[in-house]
């Protein structure tokens, strides 16, 4: 039990990588940008709401629908690293203004989102 207890207490201490990814199609270079607290579940997400047809952009779901999977990349465009401060918890802010940065940064290299 006490074994059960400590990998409980590992698993709540475990800092997922937070930070941007991109999906971006292979034809056309349209793009998709999302900020998450956790780069690895939301990128598994993702491909999972879009395999299923339940993605909330419908531009690109429909995109996905029609031209597959193996005409996207998923890219990890930027990392926010974790705050010195062990009491913070939220990051939404940060994320949401690195997301504008990339934003900004893509709109300049003629980027078309979706």
């Amino acid at each position: 039990m006490d074994r059960k207890k400590e990998l409980k207490q590992l698993y709540k201490q475990m800092k997922p990588e937070m930070g941007i990814f991109l999906i971006r199609a292979l034809d056309d270079g349209r793009c998709y940008l999302q900020a998450t607290p956790d780069l690895k579940g939301a990128i598994n997400s993702t491909r999972f709401k879009l395999d299923a047809g339940k993605h909330p952009n419908r531009e690109l779901q429909k995109a996905w629908q029609e031209r597959g999977a193996a005409n996207f990349v998923f890219e990890v465009l930027d990392k926010l690293e974790y705050d010195k401060d062990e009491t913070k918890t939220d990051y939404s802010e940060e994320l949401e203004i690195l997301r504008l940065v990339w934003a900004e940064k893509l709109a300049q290299e003629k980027m078309v989102f979706f």
